[in-house]
């Protein structure tokens, strides 16, 4: 019989954890984490990692297995987790990933190009230059860098990925574009990528609660907690960032609340700009309002 993974994917909040466990329960299988904050130890209220319960319901895989200072990537991912599918798919016909990591589920599904790797020093200096001068500093650098990526690119306001073209730019000498193939690795399996969408304002509505609901088990307590490793790459990201800046007297701690309710909604919109345009190729799209 056809081996098949079944991607359930899409923004930050839609419910893809509800669904993915009812699914898994009745397949019988694990679920395989797609989601590159997920994976590191310390951090589960901020990145909504699966529970202890939900955990003990469908084993999962590739979550709070990484240190905080643990440099992972992409290229990673897809060794490791085409090495797990091989041996998981010897015992199920189908297996359940699940997460909004688009560059991680691209690398397992389709592959990566094979790219050089980056000096840490050159990610860190790169990732400063997002933080002195946001998203118009690395736009900027990428029309010198790689114009045509930057005219093309569907998701041109991602910082994360425009940072990863910058780096590859700088490192391997000529633009990453040119390093681009997009032609497909073959899989011994199938995959069936189906993305979950729900009207905008019901989205925003579900994420503005999940955050309440992050404070009340203890988001700051967590980020104060790890607050000694604030350089890492791990924490580079929504919750944690408006936290750090709290602890710095930056802002109060409701407007660092309410920033990262509006930073974690423009992260969903751009999810879902880089969702629709990828399924028009590769993903059938489910609306539903409630799981």
């Amino acid at each position: 019989m056809d081996k098949k993974l079944l991607v359930l994917t899409g923004p930050t909040g839609v419910g893809k954890t509800a669904l993915s466990l009812k699914m898994a329960e009745e397949l019988g299988c694990p679920i395989i984490s797609c989601d590159s904050r997920q994976m590191y130890k310390g951090i589960p209220i901020g990145t909504a990692t699966p529970t202890p319960e939900e955990q003990a319901r469908v084993k999962h895989y590739f979550v709070s297995f990484l240190d905080l200072q643990d440099n992972y990537s992409a290229g990673r991912y897809e060794h490791d987790c085409i090495s797990l599918l091989s041996e998981l798919f010897k015992q199920h016909n189908t297996l359940i990933m699940t997460g909004g990591s688009m560059l991680y589920m691209d690398a397992v599904c389709f592959g990566l190009d094979d790219l050089p790797q980056v000096p840490s020093a050159l990610r860190q200096e790169v990732s400063e230059v997002f933080k002195n001068e946001g998203l118009e500093g690395l736009q900027e650098r990428l029309k010198v860098l790689d114009p045509d990526y930057l005219e093309t690119a569907a998701d041109k306001e991602n910082p994360r990925r425009l940072q990863h073209a910058i780096e590859i730019s700088l490192t391997a000498g000529v633009p990453y574009s040119t390093l681009c193939k997009r032609t497909d690795k073959k899989r011994d399996f199938s995959v069936d990528i189906r993305c979950l969408l729900r009207p905008r304002e019901e989205l925003y509505e579900r994420i503005n609660k999940r955050v309440e609901q992050m404070f009340e088990q203890g988001l700051v307590e967590e980020a104060r907690s790890v607050l000694p490793y604030r350089h890492c790459n791990s924490l580079n990201t929504v919750g944690y960032k408006e936290l750090f800046a709290y602890f710095d007297g930056q802002m109060s701690l409701e407007e660092a609340k309410n920033l990262i309710k509006q930073n974690t909604r423009h992260y969903a919109k751009r999810q879902m700009t880089w969702f629709r345009s990828a399924a028009e190729k590769r993903a059938e799209v489910f609306n539903f309002s409630d799981c």
